[in-house]
């Protein structure tokens, strides 16, 4: 049991760190303009009561697990269906880093700090697949299999990031906290 406040610790010092502010502030600089136009956009719906992000994240990160499980276990038969779902979880991450900005772009305080960590780590993963990717279009497998089992690394400690924010309510809600009945 004494995982999880080591967790719950390291999820609050991501929170309040002020090198995550100054990394709040570096990415809407950088992305400000393409924010804006994401927050008005399809990707920031309210008609599932909630984000897109949530289920989009589950779409890519399935593509990814699923390259490493071939990668380890499918043997050199795989490696064209282990590429292909390397380049599905790339395309895949636009649309969700997309509709994640659109949901960070609304937030303040703690879970604007948390997101900007979580998406910077969204960045290395994906980052780390296109890398994946060229390696495996070049013929290096094996190279392709060692960034994709590092991107699913980082994918695993961002996500851990983004679900914690996602469970507590942040800035994914779309909806006001029900009391555990279904009634607000």
């Amino acid at each position: 049991m004494a995982m999880v406040p080591l967790l719950q610790r390291a999820v609050r010092a991501v929170g309040e760190s002020p090198l995550s502010e100054r990394l709040a502030r570096a990415q809407e600089l950088a992305y400000g303009p393409l924010i804006d136009r994401v927050v008005r956009s399809p990707l920031r719906t309210d008609a599932l009561g909630h984000s897109l992000h949530p289920p989009l994240t589950d779409v890519t990160t399935g593509f990814w697990l699923s390259t490493s499980l071939l990668d380890a276990a499918g043997g050199p038969g795989s490696r064209r269906a282990a590429t292909l779902l390397t380049g599905a979880g790339v395309v895949a991450a636009v649309p969700t880093a997309l509709a994640g900005a659109g949901d960070w772009a609304v937030t303040s305080g703690r879970d604007r700090r948390t997101g900007a960590v979580h998406a910077l780590g969204a960045d290395v993963a994906t980052f780390l697949f296109i890398g994946s990717l060229v390696a495996r279009l070049r013929g290096g497998h094996r190279l392709g299999a060692g960034l994709a089992a590092a991107g699913n690394l980082v994918v695993a400690g961002t996500g851990f990031l983004g679900g914690h924010m996602a469970l507590r309510g942040g800035p994914a809600a779309r909806v006001p906290a029900t009391g555990g009945d279904g009634e607000p």
